[in-house]
């Protein structure tokens, strides 16, 4: 049995997903959840583009522009269509219940707490939602106080783990 080629689509998905974040390279832009769909369209000029859509975490991310940079760079390596658009858009909001399982995963082998599922946990009316109780990503405890809700970026908290004594961050629940 011959094993049958990727699609394109499938092949932009597959460099998409070996893209790191720019703050937390463990985890790809894919299982972080920031990209939203892929399509090719035909241009007005008889050519064709790929048009990759990026979903900011937030409208402040510092990261943003290198997102847009690797995105567009990597795929343009690929050589598979005329022209790679990256757009930027707000109109399917980002939320943390789109890291996928593996990125959950990833981001606690790298010293990071996941954020809660928020569909799945509870409903809030705020932007980002704080816990006063995080488990911890070192030795799974929530014997966990929080230090400071406002950690490196505006997505992060600080927590302690009284157990195991580590200083971690939480992604914040949106």
């Amino acid at each position: 049995m011959v094993a049958q080629a990727p699609t394109r689509e499938e092949a932009v998905w597959k460099v998409l997903g070996e893209i790191a974040d720019p703050e937390i390279p463990a985890i790809s832009l894919v299982d972080l959840g920031v990209i939203g769909r892929v399509a090719f369209e035909k241009s007005p000029d008889g050519g064709e583009h790929l048009t990759v859509e990026l979903l900011p975490t937030f409208i402040g991310c510092p990261a943003i522009d290198v997102m847009r940079q690797q995105v567009s760079e990597r795929l343009r390596e690929l050589a598979i269509a005329d022209e790679v658009v990256v757009e930027l858009s707000f109109s399917e909001p980002w939320t943390s219940d789109r890291i996928t399982p593996a990125g959950r995963e990833a981001l606690r082998g790298s010293g990071f707490a996941p954020p809660v599922q928020i569909g799945a946990v509870f409903e809030s009316d705020q932007l980002l939602t704080v816990l006063p109780i995080a488990t911890c990503p070192y030795c799974g405890s929530r014997n966990t106080t929080l230090e400071n809700p406002f950690g490196p970026t505006l997505c992060r908290a600080i927590y302690h783990c009284a157990d195991c004594r580590q200083p971690f961050e939480q992604f914040k629940s949106v």
